[in-house]
């Protein structure tokens, strides 16, 4: 794995790395990734395979649908966008646990595994590689979400029921000017007559946050975001949501 070491080690940025470095920031939120003892060895719970476990134990069996964030995970980490290295990905639990992900880590393709690497996770907090790198792949960080987030970014929670329905691709170019009228709330009066003479065009080498139901039915609970937005008047999976918004920021990025 060629990276430095900083990102060997999932270390979190310097201040400024995290508020200039341009990159596309999802988070999957909400996310049913909860392990059981189930006979003598901790399952990753879901409903198909232990919907007798989770009724016995007073648990909604279709609220633990971990295969959803699986297949979310395929496609952001499949996407050109990741492997141009502009993508960053974190996991909120529906039991607040908080985990980044290496951009370059591999998920597993099948389910089974998957299952297996998370049980993993939730166990012991990390997940380094097994060759002389050590590269930490996953870990489980300390909460709240905002305090790894930048700071100056513009957030945007993705709901099916939300009052602004946009395409992603007209929507994009929007996010940028949203970004440079928040910063210019915030600049002092003297820098604000400079930008005004300049008259410069929004830039877009910028970190942007979008936050995404990793669940099957519920409502993101994020208010840390500016605005929610709905991609589609019909309800989508969030893998499909996950490859619509890196596939916007693609096209707007020029990265093929």
């Amino acid at each position: 794995m060629n990276v430095d070491r900083k990102r060997k080690l999932l270390a979190p940025l310097s201040y400024l790395e995290n508020e200039n470095t341009k990159r596309l920031i999802v988070v999957l939120d909400g996310c049913p990734l909860e392990s059981g003892k189930v006979g003598n060895e901790y399952k990753l719970l879901n409903c198909d395979d232990h919907r007798n476990f989770l009724s016995r134990v007073g648990k909604n069996p279709d609220d633990y649908r971990p295969d959803i964030v699986h297949q979310s995970l395929l496609a952001l980490f499949d996407s050109p966008l990741n492997k141009a290295g502009l993508l960053e990905v974190f996991i909120h639990t529906k039991n607040n646990v908080l985990i980044k992900i290496n951009q370059h880590c591999r998920i597993p393709r099948t389910y089974k595994r998957f299952a297996g690497l998370m049980v993993q996770l939730l166990h012991k907090f990390k997940i380094s590689t097994a060759d002389d790198s050590n590269a930490v792949l996953m870990k489980i960080i300390k909460n709240p979400i905002t305090d790894h987030l930048p700071k100056s970014a513009f957030k945007v929670a993705t709901s099916w029921k939300a009052e602004k329905l946009m395409r992603l691709e007209e929507y994009v170019p929007t996010i940028f000017e949203a970004h440079a009228k928040l910063n210019e709330k915030e600049e002092p009066a003297s820098k604000k007559k400079k930008t005004e003479e300049k008259k410069e065009e929004p830039s877009s080498d910028i970190p942007v946050v979008f936050v995404v139901g990793g669940f099957s039915h519920g409502q993101i609970d994020a208010e840390y975001c500016h605005e929610q937005l709905s991609i589609s008047q019909y309800p989508l999976s969030a893998a499909l949501v996950c490859m619509k918004i890196c596939n916007a920021f693609e096209e707007h990025w020029n990265i093929l």
